[in-house]
C-alpha cells in the first residue's frame, strides 16, 4: 500500500515538474488553439502558408543561439551584431548590382570575416563580464547599432566615396536609403534567390519528414533502451508521425485543399537541417565536449586543462557567424532590406522563440529551436485575428505580440531563477 502511494506521489510530482518545465510552451499551444476557436478569418491553408514561410525564414537565426547556451554564455542577444554583418554584406553586394545565387554566396563569404571579428570582440567582453553575459550582449547590440547607424548614415558618401545615382544611396549622395529593394532573383536581384532554386509540394515535404523522423525514432529505440518513464513520449512520437504520414498520403492521393499550400523551398530547408546536424555533430567532438564542460562548471573545466576563455570566444564567434548567415537567409526571403531597423528585433524574437520551445538559459537543443519557432510564429499569425475577434480591432493583437515577446522572456527567466533557488535550498537541506 505504501509503495502504491509512493508511486502515485512520484507520478504527480513528475507531472507537475513537467508542466512547470514546459509552461511557456503549453501557453503558446493553448493560445494558438484558442485563436482557431474564436476567429473565423484564418483558414488552415492561410495558417500553413504563413507558418511554413516564417519557419524557413527564421529557423536558422534561432538555431544560432544554441551553442552559446551550451557553452554557459546564456541567451546571446548579441546575435544582432551578426545580423548587422549580414546586412553590411548585402549592401555591398547590392551596390555593385550582383544578384542571384552568385550574389547570395558572395554575401555569405563577405559577412564571414565581419561576423567573426565582431564575435571575437564580443567574446572578449563576455569573458570580462562573467555571470552577466546576457546583459552584456544586450548592451553590445545597442552599442554596435550606434556604430552601424553612423556608418550607413554618414560614412557612406561623406567619407567613403560612392556613386550618388546608385539606387542604394540617398539622392543627396550621403547615406544609404531607409529601404532597399533587393530585386527579384530572375531579374538579377536577390529576392528568393535561395528559396527558388528548388521547391516541392508541401504535403510531399511533410510525408518525407515524417518518414525520416519515424526511422530515426526506431533507430534510436534499438540503440538505446528507452526508460519506462519515456515510453509514453516514444509512443506519442510514433503516433504523431503515423498521423502525419496518413494525412499526407490521403492529401496526395485525393489532391485535397492541403495540396494548395505553398511549396517548400528545398535548399533553404536543407540549410536549416544542415545546421541542426552541425549542432548535433559538434557536440560529439572535443570542442563540443569543451563547450559542455565550460557550460556546466568553468572552474572544473579549467582544472581539467580546458582554456575556458578561448572556448567561450569560439562559441560566441560561431554563433555570430551563423546569425549573419541567418539574417541573409531571412532578408532574401523578405526581398527588402530595411537598412536601419531590420536587425533591431532579431535578438529578442530569436531568444523568445527558443524559450517558447522549452529552452532555458542553460539548456537548449534543436528541438527547442524548431518547436519554439513554430509556436512563436503561430502566435504572430493568430494575434491580429484574436484581437479582431474579441475586441473588433486587429491593432490590439499587434500590441499583444510585443507583450508576449517580453512576457515570455521575463517568465522563462523568472522560472529559471526560481528553479535554481529551489535546487539550492534542497541541496542545503
Amino acid at each position: 500500500m505504501q509503495n502504491i502511494t509512493g508511486e502515485r506521489l512520484s507520478a504527480r510530482k513528475d507531472t507537475s515538474s513537467w508542466i512547470l518545465d514546459n509552461i511557456v510552451t503549453i501557453i503558446f499551444i493553448v493560445f494558438t488553439i484558442f485563436g482557431f476557436v474564436v476567429s473565423t478569418g484564418v483558414s488552415v491553408n492561410y495558417f500553413l502558408n504563413e507558418l511554413t514561410s516564417r519557419l524557413f525564414r527564421n529557423a536558422f537565426l534561432v538555431l544560432s543561439l544554441i551553442i552559446p547556451v551550451i557553452a554557459g554564455l546564456g541567451l546571446n542577444f548579441g546575435i544582432v551584431i551578426g545580423a548587422m554583418a549580414g546586412q553590411i554584406a548585402i549592401a555591398f553586394v547590392r551596390y555593385f548590382g550582383i544578384g542571384g545565387v552568385h550574389g547570395l554566396l558572395l554575401c555569405f563569404l563577405i559577412s564571414f570575416p565581419f561576423a567573426a571579428l565582431f564575435g571575437y570582440f564580443a567574446g572578449l567582453l563576455y569573458n570580462k563580464t562573467r555571470g552577466q553575459e546576457m546583459i552584456a550582449s544586450l548592451i553590445v547590440g545597442y552599442f554596435a547599432n550606434g556604430i552601424y547607424q553612423f556608418l550607413f548614415l554618414f560614412v557612406v558618401g561623406a567619407i567613403i566615396s560612392v556613386n550618388p545615382t546608385n539606387p542604394l544611396v540617398n539622392p543627396s549622395g550621403i547615406g544609404v536609403r531607409m529601404t532597399v529593394d533587393l530585386g527579384a532573383a530572375k531579374d538579377g536581384g536577390m529576392k528568393y534567390a535561395l528559396d527558388n532554386i528548388m521547391k516541392i509540394p508541401f504535403m510531399w515535404a511533410v510525408l518525407i519528414v515524417a518518414i525520416v523522423i519515424l526511422c530515426l525514432i526506431f533507430i534510436s529505440y534499438k540503440k538505446n533502451k528507452i526508460k519506462s518513464n519515456k515510453n509514453i513520449m516514444f509512443y506519442f512520437n510514433v503516433l504523431a508521425c503515423l498521423i502525419m504520414i496518413g494525412v499526407s498520403v490521403v492529401s496526395i492521393a485525393t489532391n485535397n485543399i492541403l495540396m494548395q499550400v505553398n511549396k517548400v523551398p528545398v535548399v533553404t530547408a536543407m540549410l536549416v537541417i544542415a545546421l541542426c546536424v552541425f549542432n548535433e555533430l559538434i557536440m560529439k567532438t572535443k570542442l563540443g565536449q569543451d563547450f559542455r564542460s565550460v557550460g556546466q562548471n568553468q572552474h572544473i573545466a579549467e582544472s581539467s586543462g580546458i582554456n575556458v576563455d578561448r572556448t567561450r570566444i569560439i562559441a560566441t564567434v560561431m554563433s555570430t557567424v551563423l546569425a549573419a548567415w541567418g539574417q541573409i537567409i531571412f532578408l532574401q526571403n523578405m526581398g527588402t532590406l530595411n537598412t536601419y531597423n531590420a536587425h533591431t528585433q532579431i535578438g529578442m524574437f530569436s531568444v523568445a522563440s527558443l524559450l517558447v520551445g522549452g529552452a532555458s538559459t542553460s539548456r537548449a537543443n534543436n528541438r527547442h529551436a524548431i518547436i519554439g519557432t513554430l509556436l512563436f510564429n503561430s502566435m504572430f499569425i493568430m494575434s491580429p485575428e484574436i484581437g479582431k475577434a474579441l475586441f473588433g480591432n486587429a491593432l490590439l493583437g499587434e500590441y499583444f505580440r510585443t507583450f508576449m515577446v517580453y512576457g515570455v522572456i521575463g517568465l522563462a527567466l523568472g522560472l529559471y531563477v526560481w528553479r535554481q533557488n529551489k535546487k539550492s535550498r534542497i541541496t542545503i537541506d
